[in-house]
């Protein structure tokens, strides 16, 4: 059984999504991603969007560990319904509501976002059959919404290619447990841009 592991209701029991539909990230996957992102101190205040949320496992953890806001974007009725209930441990402990459960497809949801709604941190764990154009297409959807110094995290299969990233995104680090591999990605900073030499002629 899947719990939240450290922060206000480190310990608690998460409730899982019945079948086999979700592929939920393990809790020794989940603990070595969360100890990385204490390191790059990014969790606290921190305004968190889960897509393809699932049992929203990583969200309700983030606010566990302090984020500021959270929102599980899940289109599976089931997986909703389970958000919802996991959602609900996070804003009892606090005595506020801070997760947020949207039943939408993570496409439809970015689309709808306002042009000035940013966040900092990104979890991104698509079903296997979700295919690297798919993939490409959502992360270029949700560039114009990252933060400062935001981090996005993709899991996806050991076998699966590295993501195609947008050219306002760019991957820093990516680390394999066992099947899972995880890629880190961040905005591409102005700096960056101007600093790139100009295509010859």
């Amino acid at each position: 059984m899947s719990r939240i592991i450290s922060g206000a209701a480190g310990g608690t029991p998460l409730t899982s999504v019945p079948g086999t539909m979700t592929r939920p990230t393990t809790d020794r996957v989940k603990e070595a991603l969360f100890s990385r992102l204490d390191a790059f101190d990014i969790i606290a205040d921190a305004r968190v969007l889960d897509l393809y949320s699932g049992s929203g496992s990583l969200g309700v953890e983030s606010g566990s560990r302090g984020a500021a806001t959270v929102d599980l974007v899940e289109f599976d009725g089931k997986a909703s319904a389970v958000c919802q209930l996991n959602a609900a441990i996070i804003d009892k402990v606090l005595g506020r509501r801070i997760v947020r459960v949207h039943r939408a497809k993570v496409e439809q949801f970015l689309e709808r976002a306002a042009p000035e709604t940013t966040w900092d941190l990104v979890f991104m764990d698509p079903p296997y059959p979700v295919d690297q154009l798919t993939l490409a297409d959502v992360l270029e959807r949700l560039a114009p919404h990252l933060a400062q110094g935001a981090v996005v995290v993709v899991e996806r299969s050991a076998r699966t290619a590295e993501p195609q990233w947008p050219t306002a995104m760019e991957r820093f680090a990516e680390k394999k447990y066992g099947e899972t591999r995880l890629w880190f990605a961040e905005p591409v900073t102005a700096e960056a841009t101007e600093g790139q030499a100009p295509a010859g002629d």
